[in-house]
């Protein structure tokens, strides 16, 4: 087959002049940072996952570190999490002195395998953090009966998840406080930035004197027409609100994000049907119960020859890839301090050493897609 001569990237944020106008329109407003506009992108949440509350932040990774602070989760703590996740959630356990225990997955699906919680549970145990991985969502009734039981914290990670549903819930409407991402590869993205959706209104006050320095009102409640800016702080907080201009560019993906993430599932489905009779390619599975995958990645596992080389063969076709993720019982800091833990994470570890994620975005048109089965079978005839 013939090369392509330009390069397809694992993923490419979808912008059109809707995200350039509403950042044009936060530009001439003369208020750029933490504003109306966030306000506008956390009640947008709030509607889609049915939440209380909302709150705004630079990064998923500050949401987990911040909620993870209010929660008071710390030292001689133990939390309950896949290591099949990114790094950023397992830092920041560490990070506040608690302790990760890595709960195995179900190979099939690369999600927690629920039925092994109840082993992993001790007298330290504080809080399970499900991944609702690649936009399939993890088996919450299960888990949530186990934490109402044992009287844990559920905190989900949905940072795959826009537009992901189980049994008809959209994540983060569990009743938890769930942390959203809207990095560029994500279904929806602002630039940069994080979202906590909850429902206590404690915490939710909490969060946001943590998120901005400890002072309790916004700078535009306070430097807007008739504020008083003087303020105090009874606890010390961080810096990580997010700006008004890449909050625009939240709004403006927020009122498409169903287009793009069926465009999404159009082109998942046209993977399964070109990959599907290829031997050495296992295929992601989707969950048996009801649900709505938002198909932020599409993963395959490589069987038929060794990864490294498979992917040399896709760079070679012009094809990006990504490894989602290296897991992070294998991260050197991580077996420096709690040892070789593959022994306990079987399912993990066969998967881990299989999976590639391959393009996928809604910028992308079929014939890529029918490009990218085209090579991934020549690759492997050729060996």
């Amino acid at each position: 087959m013939k090369i392509r001569e330009d390069f397809l990237p694992l993923s490419k944020p979808s912008i059109g002049p809707e995200e350039i106008e509403a950042v044009t329109r936060c530009l001439l407003s003369g208020w750029i940072t933490t504003g109306p506009v966030c306000q506008t992108f956390e009640k947008a949440l709030c509607e889609l996952t049915a939440a209380n509350n909302a709150i705004s932040f630079t990064s998923g990774t500050a949401a987990m570190h911040l909620l993870l602070t209010a929660l008071e989760i710390g030292p001689g703590d133990e939390v309950i999490t896949p290591s099949l996740t990114f790094a950023s959630t397992i830092n920041m356990i560490i990070l506040r002195g608690a302790r990760p225990i890595f709960v195995d997955i179900d190979y099939k699906t690369l999600n927690l395998n629920p039925a092994l919680l109840e082993t992993l549970i001790t007298d330290r145990t504080k809080a399970i953090i499900p991944v609702h991985f690649a936009g399939a969502p993890a088996d919450m009734g299960p888990i949530l009966e186990i934490a109402q039981r044992r009287g844990l914290l559920v905190i989900e990670d949905a940072a795959h998840a826009i537009g992901t549903y189980y049994r008809g819930v959209h994540a983060g409407g569990f009743g938890y406080p769930a942390v959203f991402s809207f990095h560029p590869i994500k279904n929806i993205t602002s630039g940069e930035g994080g979202m906590i959706t909850l429902y206590d209104a404690e915490l939710e006050k909490q969060l946001r004197l943590l998120r901005f320095h400890g002072i309790e009102r916004d700078a535009w409640k306070r430097y807007g027409k008739g504020g008083n800016p003087d303020y105090d702080i009874q606890h010390p907080g961080f810096k990580y609100n997010l700006p008004d201009i890449l909050a625009a560019i939240g709004v403006a993906q927020m009122s498409k994000w169903q287009v793009m993430n069926k465009r999404r599932t159009e082109l998942a489905g046209q993977y399964l049907r070109g990959l599907k009779d290829v031997a050495g390619i296992e295929l992601p599975e989707s969950p048996e119960y009801d649900h709505v995958h938002a198909w932020h990645l599409f993963v395959v596992k490589v069987t038929a020859m060794r990864r490294g080389r498979f992917m040399e063969q896709l760079s070679e076709y012009n094809i990006g890839y990504g490894l989602h993720f290296p897991v992070t019982h294998r991260l050197q800091y991580v077996r420096e301090r709690f040892g070789d833990l593959d022994a306990l994470l079987p399912e993990t570890g066969r998967a881990a050493d299989l999976i590639i994620s391959l393009p996928l975005y809604p910028g992308m048109a079929d014939d890529d897609v029918t490009y990218v089965c085209a090579a991934i079978k020549e690759i492997i005839r050729q060996g």
